[in-house]
């Protein structure tokens, strides 16, 4: 039997969330287009009679800033050192050769088992670039493996096959599996929900406004009838930032909360009643009694 945590490391945007979620065969990390969508390290399951990968999702790498940024920085941090091994995600339309080499450096000198994953290998345009990210692995004594999602051929399963096969060969022997094998995650219900939200409003607002969003639970009455009963808050840092997520009319805030309605329903097996909330909390995310409210902390006890 092996079994341990793997983390995935890599820049903004570089494809972990849509790996992780690939490899499970599960939607747990949200996805979309945008930089920094993953806040905080998400865990994904992958269960077999011989393994578990626990996957560690973690925040696209950034500078250390206050607030945070600086919370997103430690948490790239506690992942490299707490997990068992690591996957460097590098993609190949990285804006520059430092990125990766900064990402292949931390990996490298965590002195833990690793390999490299090469991701949106169908963007023919930079194709060529495979070949160097490969060169930059093993001139650092590692391996690489390459993977695109879109790919229409029937190779992706065997893409996906000997992903798994390489990781677990990085993994430590365990007496048993750490977690319930039943399970696909360790996240909660509540957590799963609020992400969902929150990454229908990356997908619906422009400009800077969803970097500044969060969502906190309001009410959470699963055995509410007729239907469970969810009300969240979607937290924004400016006033003016409200009637934008609201949109005209209230119809952007009807749409996202549509788009969540049926993502949380099809995550629950059933229908459901979402209200959704509008606040603005000036600076938020510079406050460390609100971030730590919204989960965004670490104890250091």
């Amino acid at each position: 039997m092996k079994a341990g945590f793997v983390g995935l490391i890599g820049m903004p945007n570089a494809g972990k969330s849509t790996l992780m979620n690939f490899l499970i065969d599960e939607k747990v990390s949200i996805v979309t287009p945008r930089p920094q969508t993953t806040r905080r390290r998400v865990h994904g399951i992958w269960n077999t009679p011989q393994s578990q990968i626990i996957f560690v999702d973690a925040p696209g790498l950034v500078s250390s800033k206050p607030g945070l940024f600086e919370f997103l920085a430690q948490e790239v941090q506690e992942v490299i050192s707490e997990s068992d091994a690591l996957v460097a995600v590098l993609s190949i339309d990285q804006k520059t050769k430092e990125e990766i080499e900064e990402i292949l450096n931390l990996v490298k000198k965590s002195n833990k088992p690793w390999l490299a994953v090469i991701t949106k290998t169908d963007l023919d345009d930079k194709a060529h670039r495979a070949v160097i990210l490969q060169d930059m692995v093993k001139a650092l004594g590692g391996t690489t493996l390459s993977i695109s999602l879109t790919r229409k051929d029937g190779f992706i399963a065997q893409d996906r096959q000997a992903l798994l096969e390489g990781i677990t060969n990085l993994l430590p022997e365990s007496e048993a599996p750490l977690y319930d094998p039943e399970l696909y995650t360790t996240e909660t219900m509540r957590d799963l929900i609020c992400e969902i939200v929150r990454e229908k409003c990356f997908l619906n607002l422009k400009d800077e406004v969803p970097y500044t969003i969060a969502i906190r639970t309001i009410e959470f009455k699963e055995e509410a009838l007729p239907v469970p009963r969810i009300t969240l808050e979607i937290l924004v840092s400016k006033e003016n930032h409200k009637g934008i997520v609201i949109g005209k009319g209230g119809l952007l805030l009807k749409k996202i909360g549509q788009e969540s309605r049926k993502e949380i329903e099809k995550l629950m097996g059933k229908k459901i009643f979402l209200g959704l909330n509008v606040s603005a909390r000036e600076g938020w995310s510079d406050n460390k009694r609100i971030m730590k409210e919204l989960g965004y902390f670490h104890d250091r006890r």
